[in-house]
């Protein structure tokens, strides 16, 4: 008895965790290109740390929650910020100085793991975001993969586990209805 309630545990277990990363899959493609390429959650854009200019505050890796829009010239010293280096490359790093020039202000960044402040002084207007100090490490290459051209195979895969699965659960059910209804009939046999 113990055993079924066991086997019946963990069949509702691994389906339960199957459809769950199928969701959540799901949830984060569609909610990234929704975006534009940058997933949402209430306010938050999360964004993949590639590089260990940050660690070990923010590993290489992770993903973090950076919050868009305000005001782009009221942060100042200690703040972490997100910031287009390139017009495709963006930059989480510590604010060390802010400089005012005139209605201009620039900021001093460095990554925290980084020897040296970074060039170049980081205009306002290519502020981007404030890093709010939310993060979870290793995500990042997942989230990455996902976004690449072979991101579709982490909806196949999920899919091809849980049609496994089902198949798999069907088959036993249906050996579990033969071998009762092969045991009526022995009994049925015995009895004539």
């Amino acid at each position: 008895m113990k055993l079924k309630l066991v086997k019946k545990i963990v069949s509702t277990s691994i389906t339960v965790i199957l459809y769950a990363v199928l969701f959540m899959m799901i949830f984060v493609v569609v909610s990234s290109k929704a975006a534009g390429g940058e997933p949402q959650f209430f306010g938050y854009q999360i964004k993949t740390v590639l590089s260990g200019s940050m660690e070990p505050g923010i590993q290489t890796g992770s993903i973090i929650a950076v919050k868009p829009g305000g005001d782009m010239t009221r942060f100042k010293e200690g703040d972490v910020i997100t910031f287009k280096e390139k017009e495709d490359i963006l930059i989480t790093h510590r604010v060390l100085e802010v400089i005012k020039n005139g209605e201009h202000v620039m900021y001093k960044t460095k990554g925290d793991n980084n020897d040296a402040p970074d060039l170049e002084p980081v205009l306002s207007e290519n502020v981007v975001a404030e890093y709010k100090g939310f993060t979870v490490p290793f995500i990042g290459y997942f989230m990455n993969f996902m976004n690449s051209k072979n991101g579709a195979l982490m909806f196949i895969i999920p899919g091809i586990l849980l049609i496994l699965y089902s198949g798999f659960t069907i088959w036993k059910a249906i050996s579990t209805i033969d071998l009762s209804s092969k045991k009526d009939e022995t009994i049925e046999k015995n009895i004539s």
